[in-house]
């Protein structure tokens, strides 16, 4: 299995359970790790065979910019639902980052895999 990967991918949204959150929108950073058989890709030299990263970026960027998910766990679900269902990805590994929601603390969020890493 390969991995493709796109990290530190930034979207504004509204997120978060607190009436303040709710009028304004969040930064939420995005970090993926998606399997893929990138053979024939290579082989081909052809975007078409294999896993196109900007195509998902585009995705989710359009999905969680109209999201507004009370819960960071929540809205990784439905990321990587639309990761493995409309990319046809069988793994992937999404790190949903919500900088600043804990005072003292520089990074905060959640880890979640999906699917069969093998």
């Amino acid at each position: 299995m390969d991995i493709v990967y796109l990290r530190d991918l930034r979207i504004d949204t509204v997120i978060g359970i607190f009436d303040w959150e709710r009028r304004t929108t969040q930064t939420v950073i995005l970090d993926l790790e998606m399997s893929a058989d990138i053979a024939r890709a290579a082989a081909s030299d052809d975007i078409k065979d294999t896993l196109n990263y900007k195509a998902v970026a585009k995705r989710l960027i359009q999905f969680v910019g109209d999201s507004d998910f009370q819960l960071v766990e929540t809205l990784a679900e439905r990321c990587a639902q639309i990761i493995r269902q409309e990319f046809d990805v069988r793994w992937v590994k999404l790190t949903l980052n919500k900088k600043g929601a804990v005072r003292g603390a520089d990074d905060v969020g959640v880890m979640i895999e999906r699917g069969e890493r093998f």
